[in-house]
């Protein structure tokens, strides 16, 4: 279940439910205990004293999970490992967006994307995955979990249900399937998942091994606001809040959310391992997501801007944008059911003449900024095969499409016009 309702976790006005926008402003926080306060102060401490003995038993017995009958029904505050208020705010407005019951927040976008999946693949499981990831995701499945008898079996995303059922089959062969973990759409070459065929395979894999594995969404290149997957059939969604969330590039910081029967295990294993996040950070994404739709609408609408203009460039081979899916095609038709009209800033584009060229191009970029990342108020741009995938192996960015030329750029909220005047100036380079 999801957290009891108080007087400052209300979600309607009346009859009326509120929008998630209207709640981030206020949503699970109360001015009255914090001196009247309209935004919450900074809880830095690293502990919180009890009111009595019996009460700090109480609470680490639900902490814990071995709740007596009186005690409260979520532990009160004990250790900023295990909680704090601005933890605690932050994680109550996160669900708001997506639909959860419940959040977690932690120290990096990787720290989530580890904690959920050692909470479900143990020694001699296998994670069923989509490919590409995010360079670093991709090194932990085929390189780091391995090394703790955690195996994986992937497919293309755009793949016909055919060869994903093949790649299902092959992991079965090889263990219990644990987890299904998908990016959708995917980073950096904007293909997509269908997420109602992940769950079908799910419930199946269900009957057949006794075990259903969650369907676990990386959602950071279009939610919250461009797409919501639990509605979809995701059971965990996970961001780098680093992006889009957080959106001024200034701090780290990854979250992962569903229902509370999902979560439970995960946030267990936050607490044992230690992969929080910290109280100040906490504070700034709540400030943050305050203007989030504001700011993830502003940049879709300059990247739409820019995406015609470099679609019709004679040094651009081709733009891998959203919003250039063919109509009727597999990949558009699920795209409008996932996500609508929502076709993302985030995007990459094959530079004619190679990566020699696309260097020149970058190295004479004036506005855009020559950065990794993305989902920032500020353009970033960058070479995903010489920077955040280079970890990744030649042989899979080659069966992936990774063309040498291929550039990655996320579009912020400058004025359009001003960066397509960049980009026509640092083509010339080409």
């Amino acid at each position: 279940m999801s957290k009891p309702e108080t007087p400052y976790r209300k979600r309607a006005l009346g009859d009326r439910p509120l929008k998630p926008e209207t709640l981030a402003m206020s949503y699970g926080f109360d001015a009255k205990l914090s001196e009247g306060s309209i935004k919450p102060p900074i809880f830095q401490t690293s502990t919180f004293a009890f009111s009595s003995a019996e009460e700090g038993a109480a609470f680490f017995r639900v902490m814990g999970g071995r709740a007596q009958e009186g005690d409260p029904a979520t532990p009160g505050l004990m250790y900023s490992r295990f909680n704090n208020p601005n933890v605690e705010v932050l994680e109550d407005r996160l669900t708001l967006f997506d639909g959860a019951e419940e959040a977690c927040v932690f120290s990096s976008g990787m720290g989530a994307i580890s904690t959920v999946l050692m909470a479900f693949a143990h020694t001699g499981d296998v994670i069923l995955q989509s490919t590409p990831l995010y360079g670093g995701t991709e090194t932990l499945i085929r390189n780091i979990m391995p090394q703790y008898g955690v195996k994986s079996h992937d497919f293309v995303a755009g793949a016909p249900e055919a060869e994903i059922r093949e790649a299902m089959e092959a992991g079965l062969k090889s263990g219990r399937i644990a987890a299904i973990y998908v990016e959708t759409p995917t980073n950096p070459t904007n293909e997509v998942v269908d997420l109602a065929l992940m769950a079908q395979l799910a419930d199946e894999l269900g009957e057949r091994q006794g075990h259903r594995p969650p369907v676990i969404v990386d959602n950071t290149v279009l939610g919250p606001i461009g797409q919501t997957p639990l509605s979809q059939g995701g059971d965990i969604s996970v961001y780098s809040l680093t992006k889009y969330v957080g959106g001024h590039s200034d701090l780290i910081a990854g979250a992962a959310m569903g229902s509370s029967e999902m979560m439970a295990p995960v946030r267990k294993l936050r607490s044992a391992i230690g992969t929080n996040l910290d109280p100040h950070t906490c504070w700034l994404l709540a400030r943050s997501l305050e203007t989030v739709k504001l700011r993830m609408e502003a940049a879709f609408r300059n990247a739409a801007l820019v995406a015609n203009y470099l679609k019709d460039h004679p040094k651009v081979e081709k733009v891998r944008y959203l919003g250039f899916l063919e109509p009727g095609s597999r990949d558009h038709t699920v795209h409008q059911r996932q996500a609508g009209d929502y076709h993302g800033s985030t995007f990459a584009f094959d530079v004619e003449g190679g990566q020699a060229a696309a260097f020149r191009m970058l190295n004479a970029l004036k506005v855009v900024k020559l950065a990794v990342s993305l989902g920032g108020t500020e353009s970033l741009i960058c070479h995903p095969g010489s920077t955040t995938h280079a970890g990744v192996d030649p042989e899979l960015r080659q069966r992936l499409g990774f063309a040498d030329g291929m550039v990655r750029v996320s579009i912020g909220i400058e004025d359009p016009d001003d960066l397509i005047a960049d980009f026509e100036q640092a083509l010339q380079a080409v």
